[in-house]
């Protein structure tokens, strides 16, 4: 491997660890102070149509008992509901209630503080630049909080 590259990893990673911490902090400034960052992963499955704990579950890339364990505290902090699913008897789509969609544009208001300052240091260029080369180099679907 090329000793120039041995750092990105690092780089990648803290980089999205400081985003992570900065939209956390500003969502509980903003009041939601009894949900994480793992949360968030969910609420962006969630959001438009929702989900079954089956389909969170492959989202979050966690077994159903552990997306079923975290659906039902967001049903106990009342962020999210499960309604009948229109398709399937036997399942339950889990959606976003307006408290869930308060706290999700919360997040996405403090993703917006946390990404103004990069956006200034990089410039519009360097900016669309970076946007693209990560598009490229991401794989769309399941995103799994790591922390």
């Amino acid at each position: 491997m090329n000793d120039n590259l041995l750092d990105v990893p690092v780089l990648l990673l803290s980089a999205a660890r400081a985003l992570v911490d900065g939209i956390d902090a500003g969502v509980r400034a903003r009041g939601f102070t009894d949900v994480r960052p793992a949360h968030g992963f969910a609420f962006a499955r969630l959001s438009g149509t929702g989900a079954t704990v089956v389909q969170l579950a492959e989202h979050l890339d966690v077994s159903k008992q552990a997306a079923s364990q975290m659906v039902d505290d967001l049903v106990r902090k009342g962020y999210v509901e499960r309604h009948p699913h229109p398709d399937d008897a036997r399942a339950k789509l889990i959606r976003l209630t307006p408290k869930g969609t308060a706290c999700t544009r919360a997040a996405e208001d403090a993703a917006a503080e946390v990404l103004a300052p990069w956006a200034a240091r990089l410039g519009p260029q360097r900016l669309a630049a970076l946007r693209s080369d990560l598009a490229g180099l991401s794989t769309p679907g399941r995103l799994r909080p790591t922390w």
